[in-house]
């Protein structure tokens, strides 16, 4: 029903800037909350970001707050994560996801098990 792929990964140094895009196939994109999670290497999943379907609302993970921006085009079905002021603890694999939209809560949208469909993922690695 949906199908993500993200782009915009790669390498950079401590302090530079990536944005990375979220593409989305399927008719009813507009009706999905989109988040972002991202998984170093031994560590569990962490939230990094979610944006309301309608884009009217946001949640961020605290350790990207003041960082990190997620936005959306629904004209261009795409989900976007501006990530500034990059840090060597940023490095992992960040993916995207869309939840068929109900509620917009924390606890909820936080959680990997509440989304309904996944990208592949794009390797981030920061070097200081």
């Amino acid at each position: 029903q949906v199908q993500l792929v993200e782009s915009g990964g790669g390498l950079v140094q401590a302090g530079d800037s990536l944005r990375l895009s979220c593409a989305a196939s399927g008719r009813t994109f507009s009706r999905y909350n989109m988040g972002w999670f991202r998984q170093g290497t031994g560590k569990e999943r962490e939230f990094v970001a979610v944006i309301r379907w309608d884009g009217g609302n946001t949640l961020y993970g605290d350790s990207v707050k003041g960082r990190f921006t997620i936005s959306r085009d629904n004209t261009k079905n795409t989900v976007y994560l501006q990530m500034d002021s990059l840090k060597p603890e940023d490095t992992a694999v960040y993916s995207c996801a869309a939840d068929r939209a109900g509620s917009f809560a924390y606890s909820i949208l936080s959680r990997a098990e509440a989304y309904d469909y996944w990208g592949q993922g794009t390797q981030i690695t920061v070097s200081s």
